[in-house]
C-alpha cells in the first residue's frame, strides 16, 4: 500500500529529475524549441537556402566562441578577440590575391593572434591587470595598427581558397562548418580528455588551489589567452572568405557576442565551469535569433534590443544556477 511518504518522495524524484534535465539540457531544448517556433511563423525560416546562410554565419562565431570558453573558465574575458579578427582579414587582403600567397597570409594572421594573447597573458598574470582593460587595451592597439596599416582603406582582394573557405559548400555543408567541426572536437578534447584541460578547470575554480597542487596557473592563463587569439585570427581568415570584402571594422560585435554565447551555453563567468559544446549551442542560438528577426521582417535595430535581453536573461539563470 502506497502511503503519503511514498508519494512524496515520488513527487520529489521526478522534481529533481526534470530539474536535473533543465540543468543539464535546457539549452539544448531551448534551441529546439526556438527553431521549431520560428519554422511555425515563418516557414522560410525552414528553407534549404535559409539553413545553409545560418550554417555559414555560425561558422566564424562559433570559432572564436571556443577560443572566448578557455578564457571565460580561466575567469577571464577577451574583448580583443573582433579587433584580431579585423586584422587578420586586413593581413588577408594584403597580398595579391593568390592562393600561393596563403601559406604567408595564415602564418602571419596567427602570430598576430598568438602575439595578442600572449600579451593579454602577460597583462593579466605578470601585472595584475584586469582582463577586461588589458583586452580593451590590446583591442585599441591592434584598431591603430590596421588604420596605419591601410591609411583608413583596406585594399587588396581575398585569395580564392578563402573564398571557397569562407562561403561555398560541399553537398549542401559548408566548409567553413567543417573546419569549426574539426576544431570543436580538437580543443573539446584538449579542455575535456587532457592534462592541461583539468588544470585550466582547476585554474578557473580556484587559482589558490591551482598553485597549492603545483599547477603553474600564469602558463596555465597565458596559454588560454593564447588559444583564444589564435582562434580569433582563424576566424577573422574565415570570415574574410564568406564576406568577400574587407573593412577595418571586419567582426565588430563578435567580442559581445562570443561572452554571450559563452555565458548562455553554460560557461561560467565565475571560472571553473563549462564545456565547449555549450559554448556552440549559445552561438547557434543567437545566429538563429538574428536571423529570426530579419525573417520575421522587423527592423535590423531590434538585433541590439534581442541582444540586451538575451545577456540579461543568460545573467539571470547563471545567477539563479549559482545560488
Amino acid at each position: 500500500m502506497t502511503d503519503a511518504t511514498d508519494i512524496k518522495t515520488g513527487g520529489e524524484g521526478r522534481s529533481s529529475g526534470f530539474r536535473h534535465i533543465l540543468s543539464n539540457y535546457g539549452i539544448h531544448i531551448f534551441l529546439v524549441l526556438l527553431v521549431a517556433v520560428s519554422g511555425i511563423v515563418s516557414p522560410a525560416f525552414l528553407s534549404a537556402n535559409n539553413i545553409s546562410n545560418m550554417l555559414l554565419q555560425v561558422a566564424p562565431l562559433g570559432i572564436v566562441v571556443i577560443g572566448q570558453a578557455f578564457v571565460i573558465i580561466l575567469r577571464g574575458l577577451d574583448l580583443s578577440v573582433a579587433s584580431v579578427m579585423a586584422t587578420a582579414a586586413v593581413i588577408a587582403t594584403g597580398f595579391s590575391g593568390v592562393n600561393s600567397d596563403m601559406p604567408m597570409i595564415i602564418a602571419i594572421s596567427l602570430a598576430i593572434g598568438a602575439g595578442t594573447g600572449l600579451v593579454n597573458g602577460l597583462l593579466v598574470t605578470k601585472r595584475d591587470v584586469s582582463p577586461f582593460l588589458a583586452t580593451l587595451a590590446t583591442m585599441i592597439m591592434l584598431q591603430g595598427f590596421r588604420f596605419a596599416y591601410t591609411q583608413g582603406a583596406p585594399s587588396g582582394n581575398v585569395p580564392p581558397l578563402f573564398r571557397v573557405v569562407g562561403a561555398e559548400t560541399f553537398y549542401g555543408i559548408p566548409y567553413n562548418l567543417m573546419l569549426l567541426a574539426v576544431l570543436a572536437v580538437i580543443f573539446g578534447i584538449l579542455l575535456a580528455r587532457s592534462r592541461f584541460g583539468r588544470e585550466v578547470y582547476i585554474t578557473g575554480g580556484n587559482p589558490t588551489t591551482a598553485r597549492l597542487l603545483g599547477i603553474n596557473a600564469d602558463r596555465v592563463i597565458v596559454s588560454g589567452y593564447v588559444i583564444s587569439g589564435v582562434l580569433a585570427a582563424i576566424a577573422g581568415l574565415v570570415l574574410s572568405g564568406y564576406v568577400g570584402i574587407v573593412d577595418n571594422w571586419v567582426g565588430r560585435g563578435f567580442e559581445l557576442d562570443s561572452i554571450v554565447a559563452a555565458v548562455m551555453g553554460g560557461i561560467a563567468l565565475s571560472g571553473g565551469r563549462g564545456t565547449i559544446v555549450g559554448g556552440l549551442i549559445g552561438a547557434a542560438i543567437l545566429i538563429v535569433v538574428f536571423n529570426a528577426v530579419l525573417m520575421f521582417g522587423m527592423p535590423v535595430q531590434l538585433q541590439i534590443i534581442i541582444k540586451g535581453l538575451v545577456i540579461v536573461l543568460a545573467a539571470a539563470f547563471y545567477v539563479r544556477r549559482s545560488v
